[in-house]
């Protein structure tokens, strides 16, 4: 997600906080990089224009030029010119008086629309909502039967027919069901077009008038640069947009639309999706991205995802086994698969502050490596989990070939858990031992 504009600006705040002294002309340098890198992020250049003047406003100041950390400072008003570029304050879904609240998504073909209706029904779910999907897309081939599998794979209330013809009369039915089922929220997933066409906007304006949603919801693909600025103004203009969802930020393409767009259209971004799974979405903070982007980490975002992944009593459990030097291999298994309940672990990397600018540029952690750890560890026998040691070189080839795993994939995971042991036991020690000796 803006991984080239996070590692370029990175780059040139390590500069500027590696001087001790600035001048204003060491800042307008640095602004003239921030302004290149923008640019080549695809953010619209009328707003890279106004964003370098707000930074340099703020960073050419006496307090700043003249205090201790110059530097640091420069990158704390880059931080603050980020976060109202992007909205300032994190919006979700504004919900009804009365229920139910019904939200229309819109976009174009591709920009993900049905899957996003899945990703909000299931969000909505764990915040204990009665989602009701409706399918409306009845132009595109097994549209409707798509959102019936994700709604039933969710767990999600559904209405649709593939006989139906026009997304008006799915609107409606799908009000009337909202009410025999108690529904919380309607979602209603509508038709896209490859491009804007009058037909289509005609489409959706009826939608609109059957349906009469609290919230028209903008799927906005974030890989597509700055052609989502434009789509976004003529949806905003025919249907009165109340929120866009930025789609696919989980890519690595230039991706400048997510800083521009809100400034363009004066419309807010309430959600982004990161992924392919149901778990990919989350409500949009701008103070959050804004950190992210500079390298600074997201530990919000991340003590939220860990307190959804892991259970209290378990997290419990498993301190007290590693207090009592317990911990083996069926508790690191089960470690690993809660963590993987957080998402894709490379992002969960870049969450920790520090972390961007050490990891490889373009990492990604292969879930199936840690699937083969998983199939490695279910291969083994209690006594083997509870008792690494015992594993000699007959077991491990049958536990080997009962993964699917090769003799040294084995041999790796027996050293690094033997390592981990190692480390666990060092700390223990270092917490026994006198706060005078832990700080030598």
């Amino acid at each position: 997600m803006l991984g080239q504009l996070s590692e370029r600006l990175e780059a040139i705040f390590k500069r500027l906080r590696g001087r001790g002294k600035l001048t204003e002309k060491d800042v307008d340098e640095a602004l003239r990089d921030v302004r290149i890198a923008l640019l080549e992020a695809d953010v619209h250049f009328q707003v890279v224009k106004e964003f370098v003047a707000k930074v340099r406003e703020g960073a050419v100041g006496h307090e700043v030029l003249e205090s201790l950390s110059p530097g640091q400072q420069v990158v704390g008003v880059v931080h603050r010119a980020l976060v109202d570029l992007l909205g300032g304050e994190a919006r979700g879904l504004a919900f009804a008086s009365k229920p139910p609240t019904r939200v229309l998504l819109a976009g174009l073909q591709g920009s993900g629309k049905t899957t996003l209706a899945w990703k909000l029904g299931t969000l909505l779910k764990k915040k204990g909502k009665r989602a009701l999907l409706a399918a409306a897309d009845l132009a595109r081939p097994a549209a409707v039967e798509q959102l019936r599998q994700l709604a039933g794979q969710g767990g999600l209330l559904f209405v649709g027919d593939e006989a139906m013809r026009d997304p008006a009369d799915v609107a409606r039915r799908a009000l009337r069901e909202a009410e025999t089922l108690l529904a919380d929220v309607v979602i209603l997933d509508t038709a896209g077009r490859l491009a804007i066409d009058e037909s289509l906007m005609e489409e959706l304006e009826r939608a609109k008038r059957a349906f009469d949603p609290h919230e028209v919801l903008l799927a906005v693909d974030g890989m597509s640069g700055q052609d989502a600025v434009n789509v976004a103004r003529a949806f905003h203009e025919r249907l009165g947009v109340t929120g866009i969802v930025l789609t696919k930020m989980d890519g690595d393409a230039r991706g400048g639309a997510a800083l521009a767009i809100r400034s363009v259209t004066g419309v807010p971004v309430k959600f982004m999706t990161t992924g392919e799974g149901a778990d990919t979405i989350e409500v949009f903070h701008p103070e959050r991205l804004a950190s992210r982007i500079l390298g600074m980490g997201d530990v919000l975002s991340l003590v939220e995802k860990a307190q959804e992944a892991f259970d209290a009593d378990e997290v419990e459990r498993l301190g007290e086994k590693i207090r009592k030097d317990r911990f083996d291999l069926s508790d690191f298994r089960d470690q690993l698969r809660q963590v993987r309940k957080m998402g894709p672990l490379d992002g969960v990397l870049k969450m920790i502050p520090g972390m961007a600018g050490k990891l490889p540029a373009n990492m990604q952690v292969d879930e199936k490596d840690i699937g083969r750890v998983e199939a490695i560890i279910d291969s083994m026998t209690p006594k083997e989990r509870k008792l690494p040691r015992v594993i000699d070189g007959s077991r491990r080839r049958r536990i080997a070939r009962g993964s699917g795993t090769t003799v040294q994939d084995v041999n790796r995971l027996l050293r690094e858990f033997e390592e981990m042991e190692k480390m666990m036991k060092r700390l223990r020690g270092a917490r026994g031992r006198p706060l005078s000796l832990r700080m030598r």
